[in-house]
């Protein structure tokens, strides 16, 4: 096996068809306390970061949206309140055990018959070419296998106009924050996946995950290769996230 047919899970190297079901295995383990755990690793503030990438969307009403790698459904509840019943919205997840909460979740919420569900991989998603408005991935990117692919596969299918937007954990711009961030997240996350979820290998992952995608910069520089124009990224709490923005030509 030559060493391009291999890949990182965290910070080991594996084979390339390994990956998929090694991160299945971290998400159906960790799906039925997702939420709480957000919560807890973030103080809440994930809340902060997706309501701003929902401000930077310009979604409105009769938008069709995806939401890819969406999870528990956090960014597909606040669109479908925006692109109302002319509208559609597509929860997309390559997990199974994650589409099914966050269908649940959803369901239990109330919302209408213009959101749909799609078990689907990132890098050759299921859809038409340029049907798309908006694509959003917040905290996926970084387990998907072949980002490359996974970014060109965004640009098919949004149409023409049409923006991405890649929320995603990434490299804190202060040296102080980036050594307190790096204790919290090797220390303090598995401890509190062992005590929520009796499951601190999976936490450990997500912390390794995060050290092994790729900077700002070069996130930027993978979405001007894959096609997209006027990309641009924020920092948000001191660079822990980024929200990195493209339109489609």
């Amino acid at each position: 096996m030559s060493k391009h047919d291999k890949t990182h899970f965290g910070y080991t190297e594996v084979p390339v068809e390994e990956k998929v079901e090694k991160v299945a295995g971290v998400f159906h383990s960790v799906a039925a306390k997702y939420d709480i755990m957000n919560d807890l690793m973030s103080g809440g503030v994930h809340r902060l970061w997706k309501k701003y990438t929902i401000e930077c969307s310009a979604v409105r009403p009769g938008s069709k949206v995806l939401d890819i790698a969406g999870g528990t459904g956090d960014l597909t509840l606040a669109f479908s309140k925006l692109v109302g019943s002319e509208g559609q919205v597509v929860l997309a997840d390559i997990n199974s055990s994650m589409l099914n909460v966050g269908r649940d979740r959803l369901i239990d919420k109330g919302v209408g018959a213009q959101v749909q569900y799609c078990q689907a991989n990132a890098e050759c998603l299921p859809f038409p070419d340029d049907y798309f408005d908006c694509l959003t991935i917040a905290f996926g990117l970084r387990n998907v296998t072949d980002k490359d692919a996974a970014l060109r596969s965004f640009l098919r299918v949004l149409k023409p106009g049409g923006r991405v937007l890649v929320l995603e954990f990434s490299k804190p711009s202060n040296p102080l924050l980036s050594k307190v961030y790096d204790t919290y997240s090797f220390k303090a996350l598995p401890f509190m996946g062992k005590l929520i979820t009796d499951d601190a290998d999976s936490y450990r992952y997500l912390a390794e995950s995060i050290r092994m995608h790729p900077d700002q910069e070069t996130l930027r520089g993978m979405m001007d290769d894959a096609g997209f124009v006027n990309t641009k990224y924020d920092n948000l709490t001191g660079g822990i996230v980024a929200l990195h923005r493209g339109v489609k030509p």
